[in-house]
């Protein structure tokens, strides 16, 4: 806990942690959101227009974090990189499990071309600053919308863990993505997941322990985009992913 409290106080942190202080059941604790939020990959969109390239990734209708070629062309990155869930409970508000709480998310075009964007989704648990696979990510319940449509789902990608999603749409300079999530809850089956400890020193005594004890809760969301300029042969060099574009519309092969 200790290295995590020094991670977030570091201003060179790409990726930061956001943890609820929270008392739910007897011998239990659950705290936490992890956002890695702001994402570029470089490998492809060096080559053509990288200087009016950029992403932002909202969240409730601001701007949490983004990633802007920087004006200068010297070949540095305007940054910022924000928390996610950050304004999720109300002052002195307890996180409640089982209780949906808003988490508007999508992605705005920051720079000044027309782009193709991806976004990465990882939910897993962590204790005692370690993964732990104990519990499932699916207990954690990011409400993933338009998908299907204004989304779509790389299920070749996807694991427990990962959920990969492109924009089927191009998105042009200047405009904002629709949502692909609009709330979040810890679901309440956690709380029926116990173990049977028996109480040292005290014969025929059993402690109930929670599973989740001590547990935090992780979500991260990783946005990344090309540039529209030949977007087949740009997607397949950066992402490694086959698609087809047609009419600036995108189709997953």
């Amino acid at each position: 806990m200790k290295r995590i409290k020094r991670f977030m106080k570091s201003p060179t942190a790409t990726m930061l942690a956001f943890f609820l202080a929270v008392g739910l059941l007897l011998f239990s604790t659950i705290g936490g959101a992890r956002a890695a939020l702001t994402y570029f990959s470089e490998t492809y969109v060096s080559r053509v227009q990288t200087s009016n390239i950029g992403v932002t990734l909202m969240e409730n209708g601001k701007a949490i974090a983004k990633r802007d070629y920087n004006e200068a062309s010297d070949g540095t990155w305007d940054e910022n990189t924000g928390v996610l869930l950050t304004n999720m409970l109300a002052k002195d508000e307890k996180f409640k499990v089982g209780q949906t709480y808003k988490e508007e998310l999508s992605v705005h075009n920051s720079g000044t071309i027309d782009q193709y964007v991806r976004v990465s989704i990882f939910k897993y648990w962590l204790k005692d600053d370690k993964k732990d696979r104990t519990l499932s990510p699916d207990l954690i319940d990011l409400n993933l919308v338009n998908i299907g449509t204004d989304w779509l789902l790389d299920e070749t990608s996807g694991t427990p863990e990962r959920t990969v999603l492109y924009y089927a749409k191009l998105l042009k300079a200047g405009d904002t993505s629709s949502l692909f999530a609009d709330s979040i809850k810890v679901d309440n089956m956690i709380a029926t997941k116990v173990t049977q400890v028996p109480v040292e020193g005290k014969k025929n005594t059993i402690r109930t322990v929670y599973d989740y004890d001590g547990m935090q809760f992780c979500v991260e969301a990783k946005v990344d985009a090309v540039q529209n300029h030949n977007a087949e042969d740009a997607i397949w060099s950066a992402w490694g992913r086959k698609v087809t574009v047609d009419n600036d519309t995108l189709k997953l092969r």
